[in-house]
């Protein structure tokens, strides 16, 4: 082996990390060498997010030492990180809601002159970034405006404009469209180009194959090995990270669909401005035994419209009927007695971060009689239900049941609420983006789990930005651009490009009511 001839940018030497009931990293090495890309890998809950936490500072290691160019480096906190040029976008937003964009890139690092913000060169340098890596965002636009994508382009905004040299990204493309990933994978090779060096944690092997010039995997909390990227392929890192071979294509019998189940007609919903329709006279119909998805770029209507059909979002024309009985002016909960809901921000709307783990897998049925007598909650039956849950859907988490949710990685956070959403009683499944932050091994459960609800004669209506997902999970594609259902596509007779296509607006049919 060739002797490493320049210290490396970052070294983490026998690193440990322990919370109450886990071993979150247990002697994990993990060499940056200057300029590269290295990838980390690892199931939900193996401990990558925790080892990169503790490179910023937010979490102090039990043991080990942590060396920049060759120096032992103390990183007491994020402000130490960032004057030794480390920077990290993480997998869920550090954004000031009530903040502008530009305000938050420049949170910290303001300049002020007799006490008085000055933004102008603070602008110009955002809009010169966001130009250089094609990463264009409204400055004054408010955090709580802007879409998931638009967020995570600010946060990678908020490390560049620091002059960062390592980068770390945990989980970046999880939120990001299929064009969006594709820009950002050629923004982290400029990136590295430059001679910045890059930490890049991800789920997704097709992109670490594509971006990544070494990999180090980890598994439930411990090291297992570093590979060259150019030496290995997408099985071998498959079974290193779940340590048994993993299916990695859908495997699914042909739909049978029966009789509707949900049936959406001339369904519109109000845009945030209220000038103009975020879903504009939508009509389509969701049979038992079948899953259709809808396809689209980011911010073309989907969000909006499942906020339609759940009660999140006041409709201003249209109905929705399930098994004919209209749901319109339903309230949220008699609408959750007919549908189940896997929501596209598990933060904001599919969990209380405060509570434990049981008692966010009966949010949506604590007041049955299982759970609730005479008013008081039934704490022994949640638990035991808890139990069964975690069980069944492997959610891992220091102490169980009783895990503050907040304290869980993103991925088991997501088992938490596919496991509650397709436990309970539903004749719809909505899924909004599913596996998003899942490992392949995790993935390849949920999906079996999804198919599994179709083939028992429910109606599941998926929204996913995926292609991978759309194509092999769907049985018939809807595709949404602006607002309205542009196309409605056969998955086993078109291809991504004439998806692609209709997503980008350059084609488009009128549907006959897209049946």
């Amino acid at each position: 082996m060739t002797e490493q001839k320049e210290p490396y940018a970052v070294e983490m030497l026998h690193i440990t990390k322990r919370f109450p009931g886990i071993v979150a990293n247990d002697d994990i090495t993990l060499q940056l060498k200057k300029g590269e890309i290295h990838a980390l890998l690892g199931e939900n809950g193996a401990g990558k997010s925790t080892l990169m936490s503790v490179l910023f500072g937010l979490y102090q290691p039990e043991e080990g030492i942590i060396k920049k160019d060759g120096k032992v480096v103390q990183i007491n906190d994020p402000n130490d990180a960032n004057a030794l040029g480390i920077g990290m976008v993480h997998q869920h937003f550090k954004l000031v809601q009530c903040f502008t964009v530009l305000q938050n890139i420049i949170l910290g690092v303001e300049d002020t002159k007799h006490g008085i913000l000055q933004t102008d060169e603070a602008r110009k340098k955002v809009m010169q970034l966001s130009e250089k890596y094609g990463l264009q965002v409204d400055p004054d636009a408010l955090i709580s405006d802007i879409t998931v994508g638009m967020q995570q382009r600010t946060e990678i905004l908020k490390m560049l404009y620091r002059d960062n040299e390592i980068l770390i990204f945990d989980e970046p493309t999880a939120v990001l469209t299929p064009q969006e990933i594709e820009e950002l994978m050629q923004i982290m090779k400029n990136l590295s180009k430059e001679g910045k060096s890059i930490l890049f944690i991800s789920h997704k092997l097709n992109e670490i194959m594509e971006v990544a010039d070494r990999v180090t995997v980890l598994r439930r909390g411990k090291y297992v090995g570093t590979v060259n990227v150019r030496d290995t392929n997408e099985e071998e890192l498959s079974r290193m990270m779940v340590g048994r071979d993993v299916q990695l294509v859908v495997d699914k019998k042909p739909a049978k669909p029966k009789d509707v189940v949900l049936e959406v007609s001339h369904l519109t919903v109000p845009g945030r401005t209220k000038t103009k329709n975020a879903v504009n006279d939508v009509s389509f119909k969701v049979r038992a035994g079948e899953i259709v998805c809808i396809a689209g770029i980011d911010g073309n209507g989907q969000t909006e419209l499942i906020y339609g059909l759940t009660g999140l979002t006041p409709t201003s024309g249209g109905t929705i009927k399930v098994n004919g009985k209209d749901i319109t002016g339903s309230s949220i909960r008699e609408r959750s007695a007919h549908m189940s809901h896997i929501p596209e921000d598990r933060h904001k709307h599919g969990l209380v971060l405060d509570y434990n783990l049981a008692y966010n897998l009966v949010l949506q049925r604590y007041f049955e009689p299982e759970f609730t007598k005479a008013g008081f909650l039934r704490t022994g039956n949640i638990y035991k239900y808890a139990n069964r849950l975690i069980k069944d859907f492997d959610v891992r988490s220091g102490q169980g049941a009783h895990t503050i949710v907040r304290s869980m990685s993103g991925g088991n956070q997501q088992k938490a609420i596919i496991a509650r959403e397709l436990d309970r009683n539903h004749e719809v499944l909505i899924c909004v983006q599913p596996t998003r932050g899942l490992d392949v091994g995790a993935i390849e459960g949920i999906h079996k789990r999804i198919i599994a609800d179709r083939d028992a004669g429910k109606a599941v209506l998926l929204v996913s930005l995926e292609l991978e997902e759309v194509m092999n999970l769907s049985d018939r594609i809807l595709v949404m651009h602006e607002g309205e259902i542009v196309g409605e596509l056969d998955p086993k007779k078109t291809t991504t490009e004439e998806l692609g296509l209709y997503m980008a607006g350059a084609k488009r049919d009128t549907p006959k009511e897209a049946e």
